[in-house]
């Protein structure tokens, strides 16, 4: 064999190590709205669902090709940071705001109509985000209220949403709240496991392995310390490795601190580097490839982790992948966009 002959095949192996990130673009879609989304639901490569300003909700059941633009009626001034959907009628939303601008809606006809199902009554409480197990197991949460974090669930899916009473949850520091971003300071894993990522005085991750009856928590070297910084995602893969990302919103240029994980169920969290600025949104592709999203640009990792690429400079708020194919992203006004 010549030494050309065996050069070639080594060359194939590295370039093919790179393919998932050389070739990833983002393709922008054309959305008939200047709303500016945050929440993100990734059903299937057909099924996506988006929510924002203005009481907004949009929806594709052709992956892309066409979006249904729906503004939920009474609900013209609320910013639905999150929703959560199982299918191309099914779907729950949050809008996050003092007292009774943070409410649950949910629709089961494909957003034809919508039912309150919350309204929040405490003027001190300003919910974040919600998340689901399935369809009828659901949990949403506030920011502290007196010093502890406010908990609902629901089991019957969303016909009631009952307080959490739990004793066992750490109190928050002074100072210390989860970031309506981009519906990921909550998220749920597997069929029991809850867990919430915190900023401002610290930057905290919250896990409960009983749908939040009980709690234990985990320091993490995200920055912190200002209003604008801490955690602002987590991403699980399976129950014991995960990822979190943040940084400080106000300075969306700057990594240092911005991302850490974890291979022990959440209960410790590693520096990692190589994000080119803040990022508010992270998903997991496989088991290997990530991608971390902000108001500074995305990029993508090949290897787990321990290198990225940065994609681009165009700003985002959430990201979410239902494997390598399926990857959708959304930003301020009217900004969908689908990895190709």
């Amino acid at each position: 064999m010549t030494r050309t002959h065996k050069i070639l095949p080594l060359l194939a192996v590295v370039l093919c190590l790179f393919c998932s990130t050389a070739f990833s673009q983002w393709i922008r879609q054309t959305v008939n709205t200047t709303a500016g989304f945050r929440g993100l639901a990734v059903v299937n490569e057909k099924v996506v669902w988006a929510s924002g300003t203005g009481g907004t909700v949009i929806r594709t059941i052709d992956g892309g090709a066409t979006w249904k633009v729906i503004v939920v009626p009474g609900a013209e001034k609320l910013d639905f940071r999150d929703i959560e959907a199982f299918d191309a009628n099914t779907a729950y939303i949050l809008s996050i705001g003092n007292g009774e601008s943070s409410r649950i809606y949910k629709t089961t006809d494909g957003g034809a109509t919508w039912k309150l199902q919350f309204k929040n009554t405490d003027a001190k409480a300003f919910f974040d985000a919600a998340a689901c197990w399935d369809r009828n197991n659901c949990i949403a949460m506030s920011d502290p209220v007196d010093g502890e974090y406010v908990l609902i669930s629901t089991n019957d899916g969303g016909a009631n949403w009952k307080p959490i009473v739990s004793n066992q949850m750490a109190a928050a520091k002074d100072g210390e709240a989860a970031f309506a971003a981009s519906g990921t300071c909550l998220i749920t894993q597997g069929k029991t496991n809850v867990f919430i990522v915190s900023g401002g005085s610290d930057g905290r991750v919250f896990r409960s392995t009983d749908r939040g009856r009980t709690w234990n928590i985990a320091t993490t070297p995200i920055v912190k310390g200002t209003a604008g910084s801490g955690i602002f995602s987590i991403a699980m893969i399976d129950t014991q490795n995960g990822v979190i990302v943040g940084g400080n919103y106000e300075k969306p240029n700057e990594n240092k601190n911005s991302l850490a994980f974890t291979s022990d169920r959440g209960k410790s969290w590693v520096t990692g580097s190589g994000l080119t600025g803040y990022r508010s949104g992270v998903t997991y592709l496989d088991r290997k490839t990530v991608v971390a999203v902000g108001t500074s640009g995305s990029d993508i990792s090949s290897d787990g982790g321990k290198t990225w690429k940065n994609l681009d400079k165009a700003s985002y708020n959430a990201v979410q992948a239902r494997g390598k194919n399926v990857v959708w992203a959304v930003g301020d006004k009217g900004m969908v966009a689908k990895m190709k």
